[in-house]
């Protein structure tokens, strides 16, 4: 199959444009199809002479996700669950709403996106990785996650607006929904680093998806060596770093990235970053009942947090079908939280959005693909 046309820059495309000898200008109309009008086929393209529209079509593909199942909660968190052109399965969540979580104001509509199709870094309390690691995402798969959830929401706004008012004018293609991403969905971010750096630039880029740097957050599980690369990045993207255990004894019990990248290294690296961003680092931190969840944890967490003048969220546990852990009482999360507070860590709890969705990554998929195979959920 040809390149996505979604995986180029525009310098990419300026290069072939020029090679073609079409003039600039069509550039900046292929573009506005591709990410403002987000339209899925070449003949949509009405502004392009056909003979350019058949030349792209020759050289590009222009592959979109198809939508398999949808889960909202009550709290109208949206769970995607995604095909791709090789039938893989990856899931995207939307998030509204969020309660300035990552960004510097309120997130408005927040979404996070998958980078592997499964995992390969086996956190034992993560479904993501049960059925192990089939490939990378490619960059245009990466961006057509945001794409393809716009569609859905600019669908959702007609049929809405038709069933108020049948001759209401749409609402305008280009309105951009996403204001925010998390880059913490399915996989481990950092080990597709230069696919998700060409996405994240792409989705950036003011003809692209127009999304600001600090508005982007990206997560891993602690590879030491591309927090360093992502320091040296220009782009200011946001680090969190997924923590889940303030000490390698119980980090080397549930994510096995940390024997191979212990803490101390762990802490060196975001050292690094910080000192080339000079931006607060966050602390994702799943609260897991037994393991991490115990008061005399909150004190090694207080005291990596103050040293890298990080932030943590503390998230309570998402139960996996087929794994032992549990989530602790509401009661726990708090004092942990209070614990934290008293130490003058700035600290979130997150009061769950989309506990009643499975939207811990990699959920639907394993459970869709059980049923596909007829093993049940």
């Amino acid at each position: 199959m040809p390149p996505d046309i979604k995986s180029l820059t525009r310098e990419e495309l300026e290069a072939r444009f020029a090679a073609w000898k079409q003039p600039a200008y069509r550039i900046g109309q292929l573009l506005e199809w591709l990410y403002a009008h987000r339209v899925t086929g070449w003949d949509s393209m009405t502004n392009l002479p056909r003979p350019l529209r058949e030349k792209l079509r020759e050289t590009f593909s222009l592959q979109t996700l198809e939508l398999v199942r949808k889960q909202g909660a009550r709290d109208t968190t949206q769970k995607f669950l995604w095909r791709l052109s090789d039938h893989s399965l990856i899931e995207s969540v939307l998030i509204p709403a969020n309660p300035a979580l990552y960004g510097d104001t309120s997130d408005r509509h927040t979404l996070c996106l998958s980078t592997q199709v499964g995992c390969a870094y086996g956190c034992k309390f993560c479904a993501s990785g049960l059925d192990g690691w089939k490939r990378n995402l490619t960059p245009d798969e990466i961006v057509e996650q945001v794409l393809a959830t716009e569609r859905w929401h600019q669908q959702q706004s007609k049929a809405g607006s038709r069933e108020s008012n049948p001759v209401a004018r749409p609402s305008s293609l280009d309105h951009r929904l996403i204001d925010n991403i998390v880059v913490m969905g399915m996989g481990e971010p950092l080990a597709n680093y230069d696919h998700l750096l060409s996405a994240l630039r792409i989705l950036n880029a003011p003809w692209g998806g127009g999304i600001g740097a600090r508005k982007i957050t990206i997560s891993t599980s602690g590879l030491a060596p591309q927090i360093r690369r992502l320091a040296a990045e220009p782009l200011q993207f946001r680090l969190a770093i997924s923590l889940h255990g303030a000490t390698d004894e119980v980090r080397n019990k549930i994510m096995p990235v940390n024997r191979k990248y212990p803490l101390k290294e762990l802490v060196a690296a975001c050292e690094d970053y910080q000192g080339h961003k000079g931006r607060m680092i966050t602390f994702e931190y799943i609260l897991i009942a037994g393991v991490n969840d115990a008061l005399e944890q909150a004190r090694p967490l207080a005291a990596l947090a103050k040293k890298l003048f990080a932030k943590v969220n503390l998230i309570p546990y998402n139960r996996v079908e087929g794994l032992p852990w549990e989530r602790p009482d509401e009661a726990v999360c708090e004092d942990f939280l209070a614990a934290l507070e008293k130490q003058k860590v700035v600290a979130t709890l997150r009061r769950e959005k989309g506990h009643d969705i499975d939207a811990a990554c990699g959920q639907l998929r394993l459970k869709t693909e059980r049923e596909l195979r007829g093993t049940g959920g």
